[in-house]
Protein backbone atom coordinates (compact mmCIF):
# COMPACT_ATOMS: atom_id res chain seq x y z
CA UNK A 1 0.00 0.00 0.00
CA UNK A 2 1.55 3.37 -0.82
CA UNK A 3 -0.10 5.62 1.75
CA UNK A 4 1.69 8.58 3.36
CA UNK A 5 1.54 7.56 6.52
CA UNK A 6 3.17 4.41 6.41
CA UNK A 7 5.96 6.01 5.04
CA UNK A 8 5.95 8.22 8.27
CA UNK A 9 5.79 5.25 10.11
CA UNK A 10 8.88 3.89 8.86
CA UNK A 11 10.16 7.69 9.35
CA UNK A 12 9.90 8.51 12.72
CA UNK A 13 10.93 5.28 14.51
CA UNK A 14 14.10 5.97 12.99
CA UNK A 15 14.67 9.45 13.57
CA UNK A 16 16.90 9.22 16.66
CA UNK A 17 19.03 6.88 14.51
CA UNK A 18 19.40 8.66 12.02
CA UNK A 19 20.42 11.83 13.70
CA UNK A 20 23.34 9.71 15.47
CA UNK A 21 24.57 8.53 12.46
CA UNK A 22 24.48 12.14 10.83
CA UNK A 23 26.21 13.72 14.02
CA UNK A 24 28.82 10.83 13.85
CA UNK A 25 29.91 11.69 10.40
CA UNK A 26 29.50 15.39 10.70
CA UNK A 27 32.23 14.90 13.75
CA UNK A 28 34.40 12.71 11.91
CA UNK A 29 34.23 15.19 8.50
CA UNK A 30 35.25 17.86 11.37
CA UNK A 31 38.16 16.29 12.17
CA UNK A 32 39.63 15.12 8.98
CA UNK A 33 38.69 18.66 7.29
CA UNK A 34 41.81 20.48 10.17
CA UNK A 35 43.96 21.19 8.03
CA UNK A 36 41.96 23.34 5.37
CA UNK A 37 43.08 26.46 4.64
CA UNK A 38 41.30 29.49 3.99
CA UNK A 39 42.24 29.48 0.18
CA UNK A 40 40.18 26.30 0.23
CA UNK A 41 37.56 27.58 2.66
CA UNK A 42 36.94 30.37 0.03
CA UNK A 43 35.58 28.71 -2.94
CA UNK A 44 33.15 25.91 -1.06
CA UNK A 45 30.12 26.22 -2.42
CA UNK A 46 26.48 25.67 -1.04
CA UNK A 47 25.63 22.09 -0.56
CA UNK A 48 21.71 21.95 -0.91
CA UNK A 49 19.66 19.43 -1.49
CA UNK A 50 15.82 18.93 -3.57
CA UNK A 51 14.01 16.09 -1.53
CA UNK A 52 12.72 15.59 -5.16
CA UNK A 53 14.96 16.44 -7.95
CA UNK A 54 12.73 18.39 -9.96
CA UNK A 55 13.26 21.09 -7.21
CA UNK A 56 17.30 20.15 -6.91
CA UNK A 57 17.03 20.91 -10.97
CA UNK A 58 16.04 24.40 -10.30
CA UNK A 59 18.66 24.88 -7.25
CA UNK A 60 21.11 23.81 -9.50
CA UNK A 61 19.70 26.34 -12.24
CA UNK A 62 19.95 29.36 -10.35
CA UNK A 63 23.48 28.27 -7.52
CA UNK A 64 25.31 27.37 -10.72
CA UNK A 65 28.82 27.81 -10.20
CA UNK A 66 28.83 28.08 -6.25
CA UNK A 67 25.85 24.97 -5.43
CA UNK A 68 26.45 21.77 -4.93
CA UNK A 69 23.27 20.02 -4.98
CA UNK A 70 22.23 16.38 -5.35
CA UNK A 71 18.64 15.00 -4.94
CA UNK A 72 17.11 12.25 -2.39
CA UNK A 73 14.55 11.18 -5.11
CA UNK A 74 15.45 11.00 -8.40
CA UNK A 75 14.09 7.36 -9.74
CA UNK A 76 11.49 7.74 -12.40
CA UNK A 77 11.06 3.47 -11.59
CA UNK A 78 9.87 3.94 -8.07
CA UNK A 79 6.87 5.09 -6.07
CA UNK A 80 7.71 8.68 -4.42
CA UNK A 81 4.84 7.85 -1.52
CA UNK A 82 6.80 4.38 -0.84
CA UNK A 83 10.08 6.60 -0.42
CA UNK A 84 12.10 4.95 3.42
CA UNK A 85 14.94 7.65 4.50
CA UNK A 86 18.77 5.91 5.12
CA UNK A 87 21.07 6.45 7.51
CA UNK A 88 22.53 8.23 3.88
CA UNK A 89 20.35 10.47 3.81
CA UNK A 90 19.65 11.74 6.71
CA UNK A 91 23.53 12.59 6.87
CA UNK A 92 22.70 14.53 3.07
CA UNK A 93 20.36 16.03 4.87
CA UNK A 94 21.60 17.08 8.17
CA UNK A 95 24.90 18.37 6.16
CA UNK A 96 22.69 20.50 3.73
CA UNK A 97 22.69 24.67 3.98
CA UNK A 98 20.00 24.71 2.07
CA UNK A 99 16.50 21.90 1.25
CA UNK A 100 14.02 21.87 -0.84
CA UNK A 101 10.72 20.22 -0.47
CA UNK A 102 7.55 19.43 -1.53
CA UNK A 103 5.27 19.38 1.96
CA UNK A 104 1.22 18.18 1.46
CA UNK A 105 3.02 14.66 3.49
CA UNK A 106 4.87 14.04 -0.29
CA UNK A 107 7.80 14.16 1.78
CA UNK A 108 7.34 14.24 5.61
CA UNK A 109 10.89 12.16 6.46
CA UNK A 110 12.92 15.18 5.53
CA UNK A 111 11.01 16.91 8.36
CA UNK A 112 11.57 14.37 10.39
CA UNK A 113 15.13 13.98 10.22
CA UNK A 114 15.23 17.96 9.82
CA UNK A 115 13.73 17.89 13.39
CA UNK A 116 15.99 15.51 14.69
CA UNK A 117 19.43 17.69 13.81
CA UNK A 118 17.85 21.41 13.95
CA UNK A 119 20.58 24.03 13.07
CA UNK A 120 19.58 27.71 12.61
CA UNK A 121 22.01 27.48 9.79
CA UNK A 122 19.71 25.52 7.34
CA UNK A 123 17.24 26.83 5.15
CA UNK A 124 14.47 24.93 4.09
CA UNK A 125 12.26 25.89 1.66
CA UNK A 126 8.98 23.83 2.16
CA UNK A 127 6.84 24.38 -1.38
CA UNK A 128 3.91 23.66 0.47
CA UNK A 129 4.15 26.59 3.22
CA UNK A 130 5.81 28.75 0.34
CA UNK A 131 2.48 28.90 -1.33
CA UNK A 132 0.35 29.10 1.80
CA UNK A 133 -1.14 25.35 1.15
CA UNK A 134 -3.30 23.86 3.58
CA UNK A 135 -2.35 20.41 5.44
CA UNK A 136 -5.42 19.20 3.76
CA UNK A 137 -4.53 20.15 0.30
CA UNK A 138 -5.48 16.91 -1.86
CA UNK A 139 -3.07 17.05 -4.58
CA UNK A 140 0.30 17.06 -3.45
CA UNK A 141 2.26 17.39 -6.96
CA UNK A 142 2.60 20.99 -7.12
CA UNK A 143 5.18 21.24 -9.58
CA UNK A 144 2.75 20.58 -12.34
CA UNK A 145 1.15 24.09 -11.42
CA UNK A 146 2.64 26.84 -13.75
CA UNK A 147 2.71 28.69 -10.74
CA UNK A 148 4.48 26.95 -8.26
CA UNK A 149 8.21 27.22 -9.68
CA UNK A 150 8.53 30.82 -10.28
CA UNK A 151 8.05 31.59 -6.76
CA UNK A 152 10.28 28.23 -5.49
CA UNK A 153 12.96 30.09 -7.97
CA UNK A 154 12.66 33.44 -5.72
CA UNK A 155 12.76 31.80 -2.54
CA UNK A 156 15.90 29.82 -3.63
CA UNK A 157 17.53 32.52 -4.79
CA UNK A 158 16.88 34.56 -1.71
CA UNK A 159 18.03 32.03 0.56
CA UNK A 160 21.13 31.67 -1.15
CA UNK A 161 21.63 35.05 -1.25
CA UNK A 162 21.68 35.16 2.64
CA UNK A 163 24.14 32.37 3.01
CA UNK A 164 26.23 33.80 0.14
CA UNK A 165 25.62 37.40 0.31
CA UNK A 166 28.55 38.22 -1.97
CA UNK A 167 26.68 36.63 -5.04
CA UNK A 168 23.61 37.18 -4.04
CA UNK A 169 22.58 39.11 -7.50
CA UNK A 170 24.13 35.99 -9.22
CA UNK A 171 21.54 34.45 -7.79
CA UNK A 172 18.41 36.76 -8.37
CA UNK A 173 19.33 36.93 -11.56
CA UNK A 174 19.33 33.33 -12.88
CA UNK A 175 16.27 32.92 -10.99
CA UNK A 176 14.81 35.89 -13.14
CA UNK A 177 16.25 33.69 -16.25
CA UNK A 178 14.76 30.49 -14.98
CA UNK A 179 11.24 32.00 -15.04
CA UNK A 180 11.58 33.34 -18.36
CA UNK A 181 12.69 29.88 -19.93
CA UNK A 182 8.92 29.05 -18.49
CA UNK A 183 7.89 30.95 -21.39
CA UNK A 184 7.55 28.01 -23.70
CA UNK A 185 6.07 25.49 -21.44
CA UNK A 186 3.70 28.13 -20.74
CA UNK A 187 2.98 29.04 -24.09
CA UNK A 188 2.20 25.34 -25.08
CA UNK A 189 -0.45 24.86 -22.12
CA UNK A 190 -2.09 28.54 -23.45
CA UNK A 191 -2.29 27.09 -27.08
CA UNK A 192 -4.15 24.11 -25.91
CA UNK A 193 -6.43 25.33 -24.14
CA UNK A 194 -7.14 27.33 -27.15
CA UNK A 195 -7.03 25.00 -29.98
CA UNK A 196 -8.95 21.87 -27.38
CA UNK A 197 -10.96 23.87 -24.78
CA UNK A 198 -12.48 21.52 -22.57
CA UNK A 199 -11.05 18.56 -23.67
CA UNK A 200 -12.60 15.05 -21.52
CA UNK A 201 -9.59 13.27 -20.37
CA UNK A 202 -9.34 10.00 -18.06
CA UNK A 203 -6.35 9.56 -15.80
CA UNK A 204 -5.21 6.82 -12.64
CA UNK A 205 -4.04 9.41 -10.34
CA UNK A 206 -3.68 13.41 -9.90
CA UNK A 207 -0.13 13.82 -10.97
CA UNK A 208 -0.79 16.10 -14.10
CA UNK A 209 -4.03 17.06 -12.46
CA UNK A 210 -2.68 21.14 -12.24
CA UNK A 211 -1.51 21.20 -15.45
CA UNK A 212 -4.34 19.80 -17.40
CA UNK A 213 -6.81 22.23 -15.09
CA UNK A 214 -4.21 25.04 -16.43
CA UNK A 215 -4.57 23.80 -20.24
CA UNK A 216 -8.65 23.88 -19.58
CA UNK A 217 -9.07 19.61 -20.06
CA UNK A 218 -11.87 18.37 -18.56
CA UNK A 219 -10.64 15.73 -16.07
CA UNK A 220 -13.89 12.57 -15.95
CA UNK A 221 -12.05 10.39 -13.68
CA UNK A 222 -13.66 11.17 -10.11
CA UNK A 223 -11.40 12.39 -7.66
CA UNK A 224 -12.07 9.78 -5.40
CA UNK A 225 -10.83 7.00 -7.68
CA UNK A 226 -7.65 9.20 -8.50
CA UNK A 227 -7.10 9.36 -4.41
CA UNK A 228 -7.92 5.94 -3.90
CA UNK A 229 -5.26 4.86 -6.80
CA UNK A 230 -2.42 6.98 -5.36
CA UNK A 231 -2.90 6.04 -1.65
CA UNK A 232 -2.53 2.21 -2.88
CA UNK A 233 -6.45 1.69 -1.74
CA UNK A 234 -8.67 -0.22 -4.00
CA UNK A 235 -11.13 2.17 -5.69
CA UNK A 236 -15.22 1.18 -4.98
CA UNK A 237 -16.69 -0.83 -8.11
CA UNK A 238 -18.78 1.88 -8.96
CA UNK A 239 -15.89 4.42 -9.24
CA UNK A 240 -13.85 1.27 -11.14
CA UNK A 241 -16.99 0.72 -13.59
CA UNK A 242 -17.32 4.72 -14.38
CA UNK A 243 -14.15 4.69 -15.27
CA UNK A 244 -14.20 1.93 -17.35
CA UNK A 245 -17.27 3.76 -18.96
CA UNK A 246 -15.04 6.49 -20.38
CA UNK A 247 -13.13 3.92 -22.52
CA UNK A 248 -15.87 1.70 -23.83
CA UNK A 249 -18.21 4.44 -24.31
CA UNK A 250 -15.23 7.13 -25.67
CA UNK A 251 -15.97 9.90 -23.29
CA UNK A 252 -12.23 10.73 -22.99
CA UNK A 253 -9.63 11.69 -25.82
CA UNK A 254 -6.51 10.67 -23.78
CA UNK A 255 -5.73 8.88 -20.90
CA UNK A 256 -3.19 10.08 -18.74
CA UNK A 257 -1.54 7.51 -15.94
CA UNK A 258 1.58 7.30 -13.48
CA UNK A 259 3.92 5.74 -15.69
CA UNK A 260 6.00 5.23 -12.40
CA UNK A 261 3.72 3.30 -10.28
CA UNK A 262 1.39 0.54 -12.31
CA UNK A 263 0.13 -2.76 -11.48
CA UNK A 264 -2.56 -5.22 -12.90
CA UNK A 265 -5.29 -2.62 -12.40
CA UNK A 266 -3.88 0.35 -13.94
CA UNK A 267 -2.68 -2.07 -17.01
CA UNK A 268 -6.36 -3.36 -17.60
CA UNK A 269 -7.07 0.31 -18.48
CA UNK A 270 -4.35 0.96 -20.66
CA UNK A 271 -5.24 -1.96 -22.88
CA UNK A 272 -8.99 -1.01 -22.53
CA UNK A 273 -7.93 2.97 -23.55
CA UNK A 274 -5.96 0.88 -26.46
CA UNK A 275 -8.67 -1.47 -27.64
CA UNK A 276 -11.35 1.72 -27.95
CA UNK A 277 -8.44 3.84 -29.69
CA UNK A 278 -7.44 5.98 -26.69
CA UNK A 279 -4.11 7.26 -27.11
CA UNK A 280 -2.54 6.82 -23.70
CA UNK A 281 0.03 9.25 -22.06
CA UNK A 282 2.49 8.98 -19.41
CA UNK A 283 2.99 11.11 -16.98
CA UNK A 284 5.99 11.20 -14.36
CA UNK A 285 6.41 12.11 -10.54
CA UNK A 286 10.05 12.77 -10.57
CA UNK A 287 11.81 14.01 -13.52
CA UNK A 288 13.02 11.78 -16.13
CA UNK A 289 16.69 11.74 -16.45
CA UNK A 290 19.17 12.30 -18.06
CA UNK A 291 18.28 14.65 -20.81
CA UNK A 292 15.35 16.64 -18.98
CA UNK A 293 15.58 19.85 -17.12
CA UNK A 294 12.15 20.75 -15.13
CA UNK A 295 11.29 22.64 -18.06
CA UNK A 296 11.37 20.56 -20.81
CA UNK A 297 10.02 17.84 -18.79
CA UNK A 298 6.65 20.05 -18.53
CA UNK A 299 7.00 20.86 -22.06
CA UNK A 300 7.42 17.25 -23.12
CA UNK A 301 4.53 16.60 -20.92
CA UNK A 302 2.22 18.95 -22.91
CA UNK A 303 3.38 18.20 -25.97
CA UNK A 304 2.32 14.21 -25.65
CA UNK A 305 -0.83 15.71 -24.39
CA UNK A 306 -1.29 17.85 -27.52
CA UNK A 307 -0.01 14.95 -29.75
CA UNK A 308 -2.33 12.44 -28.29
CA UNK A 309 -5.52 14.86 -29.02
CA UNK A 310 -4.18 16.17 -32.28
CA UNK A 311 -2.64 12.78 -33.79
CA UNK A 312 -4.10 10.06 -31.77
CA UNK A 313 -0.70 9.14 -30.76
CA UNK A 314 0.19 7.89 -27.32
CA UNK A 315 3.27 8.33 -25.68
CA UNK A 316 3.68 6.45 -22.82
CA UNK A 317 7.46 7.06 -21.72
CA UNK A 318 9.34 10.17 -21.99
Amino acid sequence: MRTRSSVLAVALPLAAALFASACASSSGSSGAAGGSTAAAASVTKITAIGAENEYADVIGQIGGKYVNVSSIMSNPNTDPHTFEASPAVAREITAAKLIVQNGVGYDDWATTIENADPSSSRKVINVQQLLGLPDSTPNPHLWYNPTTMPAVASAIATDLGQIDPAHASYFKTNAATFTASLSAWNSAIAAFKSAHPNTPVATTEPVADYMLQAAGANNLTPFTFQADIMNGTDPSPQNTALQNSLFTQHKVKVFLYNQQVTDSLTESFIKLAQENGIPVVGVYETMPTPGYDYQSWMLAEVNALNKAVTDKVSTEHL
